[in-house]
């Protein structure tokens, strides 16, 4: 049986610009992001941590009162992650990028094509 983690547009996710030590655990994480990042861990969104090598990747996110970690370790190649901002400790991902990273597509190759999209009535 294999685990099942849904990836989507019900959260933010936000990918942590620095390398992490993957023995950081639930306490250590959480630090991270409310000390560095400035952010609840119990808003809903899903944060992302990497190790320096990019073999190893943890998902940090709270729901239904409690906190969950998702842990991948590679055992070939390394996951590729967008391009960051250096002045910017995080950046926000779409479901879509998370899902691409871990199913190892590259980043650079994705061209998405135009669709309509119903633009917001104005509101006064």
């Amino acid at each position: 049986m294999s685990s099942l983690i849904v990836l989507g547009n019900h959260r933010c996710y936000h990918l942590y610009r620095k390398e992490t030590d993957m023995r950081k655990g639930f306490n250590q994480l959480c630090g991270i992001v409310t000390n560095e990042l400035g952010r609840r861990v119990t808003q809903g969104d899903a944060f992302i941590f990497i190790n320096r090598h990019r073999t190893h990747l943890k998902l940090l996110l709270y729901e239904h009162r409690g906190f969950t970690i998702f842990y991948r370790r590679l055992e070939k190649g390394a996951f590729e992650v967008p391009a960051f901002n250096l002045d910017e400790k995080s950046m926000q991902l779409t479901a879509d990028q998370l899902h691409f990273i871990l199913q190892g597509i590259s980043l650079q190759a994705i061209k998405y094509r135009k669709r309509y999209q119903q633009k917001e009535p104005v509101s006064e």
